[in-house]
């Protein structure tokens, strides 16, 4: 009876040295590319909701759609790989503000939560720190991956959210870009899917290397 082999780990040549990537790192972007499945999933199904079928009902089925989608994109922000830890920290932050912001406002409105997101746009101040998260997300993809959806995703998002803010945009602009954003989000999950695992990871070896600066910064201080 002969003993199965294991094949060793493929090594990559990193800024900083050496590094292999393991099963651990990625079931991490596995989870994070499943967050932004079900994140872009329930917002095209919101955004249908309001675009197609906006009745009493189906506004009553946004919350929990958004309820998922937040959970789902806080999932994907703890699971991504960014090298500025304070970046990372800061999306997660944002992240955190808009989720306790929506709760309070879910929960001590009479309204359903998109109506009043919708007829009190102030509510964005608080609700909108989530989709400056979000946006962090398209704004890291664009930049490492040079993806076009991610870099029409950074600007439509603050567009759109700045613009009922102001009360400069027409409906009819705001569903047109409501519906890309919905179609471009998608895209970009899809996309996720069939790319391959180790860019997501990143090179581990700039992570150890600024987690050894860090390191010595405490010591000396």
């Amino acid at each position: 009876m002969t003993t199965p082999t294991i094949s060793a780990s493929e090594v990559y040549q990193g800024q900083f040295g050496e590094f292999t990537i393991n099963q651990s790192d990625r079931t991490g972007v596995i989870i994070y590319r499943s967050g932004l499945m079900v994140a872009a999933l329930c917002f095209a199904i919101g955004s249908g909701l309001v675009l197609f079928a906006n009745n009493p009902t189906t506004i009553q089925a946004l919350t929990p759609l958004y309820t998922c989608f937040s959970l789902a994109l806080g999932v994907s922000l703890l699971t991504i790989h960014i090298y500025m830890a304070a970046l990372h920290r800061i999306l997660q932050a944002f992240w955190l503000i808009g989720s306790i912001c929506a709760f309070i406002i879910r929960h001590f409105d009479s309204q359903p939560f998109a109506v009043t997101v919708y007829n009190q746009p102030l509510t964005l101040f608080g609700v909108g720190f989530t989709f400056a998260a979000l946006t962090g997300i398209y704004f890291k993809e664009a930049f490492c991956f040079n993806r076009l959806e991610t870099k029409v995703l950074t600007v439509i998002v603050p567009l759109l959210l700045l613009g009922h803010l102001v009360g400069i945009l027409p409906t009819q602009w705001e569903q047109v870009l409501l519906g890309t954003w919905a179609i471009l989000f998608l895209v970009f999950a899809l996309r996720k899917t069939v790319q391959a695992i180790p860019p997501d990871i990143g090179d581990k070896s700039v992570f150890a290397y600024l987690k050894q600066q860090r390191t010595v910064k405490e010591a000396r201080g």
